[in-house]
This record gives structure tokens, sequence and C-alpha cells, in this order.
């Protein structure tokens, strides 16, 4: 049995790796893993994964048991090829807790790229920040999963209990790639997620539905418009009838998103319609985000969609006249509450002894992997990470202290929660 380190000792020879994370994290900026292109970013971590003396595995997206599983949302792309990585680290004791230390590699788009005033995939220093796409979301988190890990190595150290790193796909559109760990097997007594948080704690969360509207209207020549049926201008009538479905979701949020201004969000993401300038749109497909509280069900959020775009068809002169179906392709997904407990006690123990300052409790207005591990892998889970600023918008930035922070309150807590000892 090895001496277990004082906060001290575990705190600097966290900080002696600084300059690796930072390294870490510029070289997963640059790997540019957007949708359908993670693998660079993979890449990256299997050696990340490997430099710790750890063997990184791949857990592959499997398509059919992902459309069986409830921890999945529907998807309509092709999966093959894509996985997460994990890599285990074996317990060298007895009679601690284990744990699953997880981020995500995938990143949203960095368009349109001509507002941002550096390059998005260049990794840009600048003082004690990083820009670039994901560096906040969450490429710093996992740099400081790594080196959480690399400064307890460094000690000679090893769990006495099981801890599972985690670099997962899809968490931006699905959360598949978790889920795609949970039908590998992956449990714990805990997992945490380090995502973007400030330094909070986020122990709970939104559910997220997308959905899309496809509406059909009437080509026609511009020159006789009003022979036709602008699919474009009738999607107005839809949108405002979801924004009126939006503040009737947050006129009474239950607790704890009572104390959070205006939690239920509508997203109107995207919108593709029309061919042609001089010709009357006959096609508009618009794709939405809608949230719902923890408790509630997907399903019924599904049917006050339905309900809400069928009347809007029923009641609007012009929509009334169009073809409209609601579609669904991405994240399906049920929010979540940890109310309290030893898991969300010992991080902000850890996070306290760092900072000096004890997080508070945080309800997110977005979605994480956490829901999966929680509700699905019967593992407690919580956010906990670095300060980030405009994450998917432009000049998205990290600050670095606050990467070297987390990394210190991690391998703390990995300290206390899991327990340590002597490497073999």
């Amino acid at each position: 049995m090895a001496d277990t380190p004082s906060d001290e000792q575990l705190l600097a020879t966290v900080a002696e790796g600084e300059a690796e994370m930072e390294a870490l994290l510029s070289d997963l900026v640059r790997a540019r893993p957007v949708f359908g292109a993670e693998a660079d970013g993979q890449d990256v971590m299997r050696r990340a994964f490997a430099g710790l003396g750890l063997d990184p595995v791949d857990v592959p997206l499997d398509a059919d048991a992902l459309r069986a599983s409830p921890a999945a949302s529907p998807f309509s792309w092709d999966v093959a090829g894509k996985a997460s990585v994990i890599a285990r680290w074996p317990s060298g004791g007895e009679g601690g807790r284990s744990l699953i230390l997880n981020g995500h590699v995938d990143v949203v788009s960095a368009a349109p790229e001509a507002l941002w005033s550096v390059d998005p995939w260049a990794a840009t220093r600048d003082g004690e920040w990083m820009y670039g796409r994901g560096a906040g979301d969450m490429k710093a988190g996992l740099a400081a999963i790594v080196g959480a890990v690399a400064g307890l190595r460094r000690l000679g150290l090893a769990p006495c209990a099981p801890v599972e790193l985690q670099s997962v796909v899809e968490e931006e559109c699905t959360g598949n790639g978790a889920a795609a760990c949970l039908l590998a097997g992956s449990r714990a007594d805990a997992a945490v997620l380090t995502e973007p948080t400030a330094g909070q704690i986020w122990n709970a969360q939104v559910g997220v539905l997308w959905f899309s509207v496809r509406v059909a209207g009437t080509p026609a020549h511009a020159a006789y418009a009003s022979s036709g049926d602008n699919a474009i201008e009738a999607t107005y009538a839809v949108v405002r009838a979801l924004r009126a479905l939006e503040e009737e979701l947050n006129a009474a949020p239950p607790p704890p998103f009572d104390a959070v201004e205006h939690p239920i969000n509508l997203n109107v993401g995207t919108i593709r319609g029309g061919d042609w300038p001089s010709t009357v749109a006959g096609e508009c497909v618009t794709e939405c985000r809608l949230a719902c509280y923890p408790g509630e069900r997907v399903a019924d959020l599904r049917a006050r969609v339905e309900e809400t775009v069928a009347a809007a068809a029923r009641d609007d002169a012009f929509l009334s006249r169009c073809e409209v179906e609601v579609r669904y392709d991405g994240f399906q997904c049920e929010g979540y509450e940890l109310a309290g407990g030893p898991l969300i006690d010992a991080v902000a123990d850890a996070a306290e002894r760092v900072s000096g300052t004890r997080p508070g409790l945080v309800a997110s207005t977005a979605t994480t992997d956490a829901r999966t591990f929680h509700l699905y892998g019967d593992t407690p889970a919580i956010c906990f990470g670095p300060r980030a600023e405009r994450i998917h918008s432009i000049d998205e930035r990290v600050h670095l202290p606050s990467m070297l922070s987390t990394a210190q309150a991690v391998a703390l807590f990995v300290r206390d929660w899991c327990g340590v000892t002597s490497a073999q």
C-alpha cells in the first residue's frame, strides 16, 4: 500500500503536466472532429491514453444494437467505422469505488468561419485563453482527464477500484457514442463528465428532442407567384406556433428549473427551401431542437409538437393548402436530476480544495451524456469542468488555468473516491 499523497503533492504533480495538457488540447482542436470526421480526433485520444500506459480499446457503434437500445437516439446515417475509445485503468487494490471519466471528441461545425477573428482550427493561444472550435466543448475537458490520471501515474499510484477513461463520439447529435459504451458493459459507482461547467457542478439537465417539419407547397413561376403556394413562407406559421408552445412550456418550470430563466428553448437550427430565385418554393424543411424537463417523457413532447404543427396547418389559411409532415432524426433523450449524495459531495470537496470556493449546483438547459449513465447505466453522473466561452458560437475559447484546476480537482477526487495504492 502506497502512502496516500497529500493534496499539495498531488496538485503539484498534476501541474507538472500543464504543458502536455495544452499540447493535447491543441492537437484535438487541429484534428477537426466534426460530425462524420471524428476519426482523427480519436487517433489523438488513442495516443493520449496509450501515453498513460493504458491500452485504448475501440467501442464501435453497432447500428442494430443502438436502434434496439432505449439509451440511444434515432439516426438515419451510416455509423459504420465510428467508434468511441475507452481505456481501462485496472484496480491495484481493494475497497475503493469504481469510476468513469468521460468526454466527447466530436464538435459542431465552425461555420460561418468568416465571422471568426482567428482560424477556428488553429488552436490559437492569447494570454490565458485558447481559441478554437471545440476548445471548450469539450477538448479541454478531455485533456484535463488525461492530465489528472498522468499526475497520479507519476506518483506511482493505481486506483483501488477500476477507472474507465472514455472519449466518445456523437455527443452533439445523439449520445449514441456513450450508449455504445453502455452496451459494451461500461458501468461504475459514479461518472464524471468534464464538460465546460466553469467549475460548477451540473447535477440536472433538460431532455432534448430534434425534429424537422417538412412543408410541401405548390411551385410556380415567379411571374405568376399567386398561382403557387410558397413553402418557405408557409413555414412561418409553423415557427410561430412552435414559439407559442415554447412559451407555454416555460410558464411553470418545476424545481430545480424554477430558478433558471427560460429553461426550455426552441431553436430553429436549419432551413432548406426552394431551388430557384424565380420559382415559388415548392418545399421547405426546417430542423428544430426543443427541450423538456426531467421526469417528462420525450414521447409526450413529440405528441405536443405534432399537435402544435397540426393545429397550425388547420388554422392558418396559407399553410392549410400545403402538405405538412413532422419527422425525427437525432436527439430523443430525457432529462435527469441527481439531487445530492456522495458523488456530488466528493467532487465539491475536491474542487473546493483546489479553488478555495465550493462549487454551486447548476441545472443545465443543455443535455449531455451524463443522462445516459444516470438513466440507463445505474451510474450516478454529474458534469464538472473548465471555464469556456462562446461554445457553438464564433471565437469559442477556453480558460487554460481552469483546465489545470479541473485536472487537479479530478485527481483529488479519484484519490478520495477510488482510493489509491502502489502501482504494480
